[in-house]
């Protein structure tokens, strides 16, 4: 059933609009981008983003977000490579020379305040539905092993992720979700943006994350509230001097964490404080949302990202690629997806989609393990976050949990570095919680402190100070810049 046409739909600042007028600026913008081959699309957090990206899927065009803080070269490959036929944008937003050559179409995101009916064959009108394995967008990886790739994600799978979600997150139209997350991402455009409209709910968008911005928004009736884990530990942070932030926590009705494994400190903080537990989910770009913590399961418990969704199948394979028998709750494996939410491929990269696939189950490259009740502790990425010490496997976010747990560590991370005797090291990157030197533990300290939590060769072998810790945009941390870092000294 569709939402009535005043009913809000997406609000960002002072800026809104009502189902009515999105289908009017959506499709009036769809009809005039209809036809063309794809389209990309300058995704600032901004109402004409979602207005264009809502157009684009009404004219059945694939579009492309882009990272505004992408540098020169990276913004030239995507072009290149997914060589869009339109650029759409806010009409005062500057381009950077590299989309010069490519056709501009403003987007009018303010309603006509005099709106005329128009026949349902022109413009605005959606064309036929079009097929559900089409492409709807293309969205550029990080590119951390080499140029970006961009991940075709068809129409089919979007519907799956949201659907899923939404059944595991007892999603309904009523929600009024409040998030501050980017928008050129899969977590913050698809999930934050297209996930309340399929719903026929509401979205509040921050525009820029603030403490203040999400207890106004929650406060004044938000349901929902969608975070990554540094926005957590700013609120986790303010709790105890900020009691309206602890009544608008405890108000809402669910409290979702992605994009990265969100420290047990920051759990139990805003747990005690506001008797809220935050639900944390898997996903990435290649496959949208693969598992969630349920909220009709209370027996989860922190560090957990839950059970497969709804149509998605997961399994675990060790380094022969034979699948792990059993759920144990420590034997680590790949996780391996297959379902309706994957994507079709790369974009002009043949080889690179058959090398990630084995078989019919696509190879995530995080490893986790499994509880005895089928829900899923990710324990890192293989790449960077499984370590081989001295026979050992060893998951880096389980150390970083422990470290985290001293009161005197603000931010940690745990790498492993080659070592002649044990083949890798346990290495820990520690931002202190104290400015003042003299109060900051020492490595002797944190290392003691990891050994009485964990089994012995799980403790740090190394302890390195740093004022911060290298994040990317969705504010995880950059392990390959820590080893490049280790590598130059």
């Amino acid at each position: 059933m569709l939402p009535s046409s005043g009913r809000p739909a997406l609000r960002f600042g002072e800026r809104a609009l009502t189902y009515g007028q999105l289908a009017d600026t959506a499709g009036a913008l769809a009809a005039r981008i209809g036809g063309a081959p794809r389209v990309a699309l300058w995704a600032t957090p901004t109402l004409e983003t979602a207005v264009g990206t809502v157009a684009a899927l009404l004219a059945g065009v694939p579009v492309v977000p882009l990272n505004p803080k992408t540098g020169e070269r990276e913004l030239a490959h995507i072009l290149g490579d997914s060589a869009p036929a339109l650029v759409l944008a806010a009409a005062g937003d500057e381009l950077p020379a590299a989309l010069g050559a490519v056709e501009r179409v403003n987007i009018q995101a303010t309603p006509n305040p005099t709106p005329t009916p128009t026949p349902a064959a022109t413009a605005g009108a959606p064309g036929p539905v079009p097929d559900p394995a089409a492409p709807a967008m293309i969205v550029y990886t990080s590119g951390t092993t080499g140029p970006p790739k961009g991940a075709v994600l068809p129409r089919r799978a979007i519907a799956a992720t949201l659907d899923a979600v939404a059944d595991a997150w007892e999603w309904t139209g009523d929600d009024v979700l409040v998030h501050g997350l980017p928008l050129f991402h899969v977590h913050g455009l698809i999930i934050g943006v297209l996930g309340p409209l399929r719903r026929g709910g509401a979205l509040r968008h921050l525009g820029r994350f603030s403490v203040d911005g999400v207890t106004r928004e929650l406060a004044d009736g938000g349901t929902m509230l969608f975070g990554v884990p540094t926005m957590y530990h700013r609120l986790a942070e303010t709790l105890a001097e900020d009691p309206a932030l602890v009544r608008a926590l405890t108000g809402a009705r669910l409290l979702v964490s992605g994009s990265a494994a969100l420290p047990l400190p920051d759990h139990t903080r805003i747990s005690a404080a506001t008797g809220r537990r935050i639900v944390e989910r898997y996903g990435m770009t290649e496959t949208l949302m693969n598992t969630s913590v349920r909220v009709d399961d209370q027996r989860s418990r922190p560090g957990s990202v839950g059970v497969p969704l709804p149509g998605v199948e997961l399994r675990l394979v060790d380094e022969a690629g034979a699948p792990v028998a059993g759920y144990d709750g420590e034997t680590i494996g790949e996780i391996q997806v297959r379902g309706s939410n994957l994507f079709s491929g790369y974009l002009n990269r043949p080889e690179a989609t058959a090398a990630a696939f084995d078989g019919d189950w696509f190879r995530t490259g995080d490893m986790a393990v499994r509880d005895a009740d089928g829900s899923v502790r990710i324990v890192g990425r293989k790449a960077t976050d499984l370590i081989k010490s001295g026979g050992y496997k060893i998951g880096a976010g389980e150390i970083e949990n422990a470290l985290l747990d001293h009161p005197g560590v603000r931010e940690a991370a745990v790498t492993g570095e080659p070592d002649p005797d044990l083949g890798e090291r346990v290495v820990a990157w520690i931002v202190p919680a104290a400015a003042d030197p003299a109060a900051r533990p020492s490595a002797d300290e944190l290392v003691a402190h990891v050994a009485g939590q964990l089994s012995p060769h799980k403790r740090p072998r190394e302890v390195r100070f740093l004022d911060a810790l290298p994040r990317n945009d969705m504010g995880k941390i950059m392990k390959r810049a820590l080893g490049a870092r280790a590598a130059g000294s």
